[in-house]
């Protein structure tokens, strides 16, 4: 039919090196060390960017994970049934190292090319991200009890991916149980109880609110003891190949994050091993907790790179008006203002993950410490913001489920939320400049080797200062808590990108998040801001 002629329609955005289109990724890569991956991080960037990877990505969003809790004749199981593309999908990433790798071979760029890998699979789907971040993140926690590191870590390490529940497994993916109905991020609320067994294992009985990735072979877990909230590794599958009790209440129907199962799960006399000393569960899971927020920043920036990469795939190749969308003064600046944000986010992920390396000097763990929490809090929060602008640049396009960034609009706000919401964060930021002053020492080290580059970023630096020194002994520091971690955020940011990025970069960042004219919304920069030096490098 004549009138279902298709013009000025957008081509499929597939068959492109993820990895080599992203300069900043690119360039941070070399920057902290990581050059020897390059290789490594090509072939997953060709990967990803292949039709068939995205296909599997849209097929393990459609065709959601189901609870199995019977078998057909009434013998409890308590699995779930994850459409084959999933499966593909966290192999490959397994495969390729995203999990685990930095562990297994630890050396200089180890977390940063680990990073990377992650941002390039979390970029195109986001959802299997959750079983490789806490296979990754419980690996340290581990280490508090090195019977059970010597039995498990050898296979979170593997690059094999298993997707059946089963005794003889020389692979492990791990998950975490921690939040109750009744306490949320309160865990010192936590109900459920442990008893000891006598035989080196101990019994929890009670309710979790939410269990991600609840097919995992073994999950860290909270319960109390007579001693206080102790942390439990309680295994799928036991030694003699029986199943554990870890009954599946239900699958949680969320607003985002589809591929991945999340659950209610309950415990009745379900095997546990502790972790660490009993009473001190929270000081030994904190690792974990520290490690993936780490894993909701890199997260967060991978969407902002699929953001701007599809917002800038449309507007190059659709025309109205009489001209190419981003030749339009309007939109070139709204995606300028994108691209800002997402390599904001980028430069601010590849330098914690270099803090993070083996031989991280004790400033660097300082710094770690704070700057993790306040990024997480800062770029986080961005994430859901960047997602709709860059959705809308596509019209109604944008709007629909056949195009990626509906999905991502929809993915954004979890991060945010997992591994504590932004108060939390918030007055985490707090109790560390508090309880340990050295982080923000180191903190400030690292932002002031900025000053002198940008002196609308010398006069930010000073404010925050201040701000900080107000807040230190103030009864009202809960209060502004927020206000205070967006400035030391921008600073982090701003700071890295004046140090690392092109001068029209790090001055067009400086002048719209720090300026006198900065705005709320995106594509309101400043009429000396080179755009196409921006577009270019994106």
């Amino acid at each position: 039919m004549v009138t279902h002629d298709v013009t000025n329609q957008v081509p499929a955005r597939v068959g492109i090196d993820e990895f080599g289109t992203n300069t900043a990724l690119v360039d941070g890569v070399r920057l902290y060390d990581a050059g020897w991956a390059v290789g490594a991080l090509e072939r997953v960037g060709a990967l990803v960017g292949s039709a068939e990877f995205q296909h599997d990505a849209e097929l393990a969003n459609i065709c959601e994970p189901r609870l199995i809790a019977f078998d057909r004749v009434g013998n409890r199981i308590d699995e779930v049934e994850y459409h084959p593309s999933y499966h593909r999908i966290l192999s490959q990433a397994v495969q390729a190292g995203a999990h685990t790798s930095a562990w297994a071979e630890p050396r200089p760029g180890a977390n940063v090319a680990r990073a990377a890998t992650f941002m390039l699979f979390a970029q195109i789907e986001p959802g299997h991200a959750c079983p490789v971040s806490m296979t990754h993140a419980a690996v340290p926690a581990l280490v508090a009890n090195p019977a059970l590191a010597e039995t498990w870590t050898p296979r979170l390490l593997s690059r094999e991916y298993d997707a059946t529940l089963r005794p003889g497994k020389t692979s492990a993916l791990f998950g975490m149980a921690m939040t109750e109905k009744q306490g949320g991020s309160d865990v010192r609320a936590n109900t459920t109880r442990a008893v000891d067994a006598g035989d080196g294992s101990w019994l929890l009985t009670g309710h979790k609110w939410f269990c991600s990735a609840p097919m995992s072979d073994g999950f860290l877990v909270l319960a109390q003891t007579d001693a206080g909230l102790g942390c439990f590794l309680v295994p799928r599958v036991l030694d003699d190949g029986t199943r554990n009790v870890f009954l599946i209440q239900r699958l949680k129907d969320k607003l985002g994050n589809r591929s991945n199962a999340s659950s209610e799960i309950e415990f009745d006399r379900t095997v546990g091993f502790l972790v660490g000393e009993d009473g001190r569960g929270v000081r030994t899971i904190i690792e974990m907790v520290n490690r993936t927020r780490l894993d909701c920043i890199f997260g967060t920036a991978a969407g902002m790179r699929q953001a701007v990469a599809e917002a800038l795939w449309h507007v190059r190749h659709r025309r109205a008006f009489g001209s190419v969308l981003v030749d339009q003064p309007a939109m070139t600046a709204v995606v300028a203002d994108l691209a800002l944000e997402s390599e904001a986010a980028t430069a601010v992920s590849l330098r914690l993950a270099r803090a993070h390396d083996v031989d991280a000097s004790d400033a660097d763990r300082a710094f770690r410490r704070l700057a993790t929490a306040v990024t997480k809090y800062w770029v986080c929060k961005r994430g859901p913001g960047h997602a709709y602008e860059a959705l809308e640049c596509l019209g109604g396009n944008g709007y629909t489920e056949a195009f990626p960034l509906a999905r991502r609009y929809r993915e954004q706000p979890v991060m945010a939320v997992w591994e504590g919401s932004g108060n939390v964060i918030a007055l985490d930021v707090l109790r560390a400049i508090s309880r340990e002053p050295e982080t923000l020492e180191a903190f400030d080290a690292e932002v002031s080797a900025a000053r002198g580059l940008d002196p609308v970023f010398d006069a930010h630096l000073e404010s925050t200062r201040k701000l900080a020194r107000t807040l230190a002994d103030s009864d009202s520091a809960p209060g502004q808590a927020r206000r205070l971690v967006g400035a030391l955020a921008l600073s982090l940011q701003a700071s890295l990108l004046l140090r690392t990025a092109p001068g029209a970069v790090a001055h067009a960042f400086v002048s719209a998040r720090l300026g006198e004219g900065r705005s709320a919304l995106y594509g309101e920069l400043a009429p000396e801001t080179d755009l196409l030096a921006i577009l270019a490098r994106s």
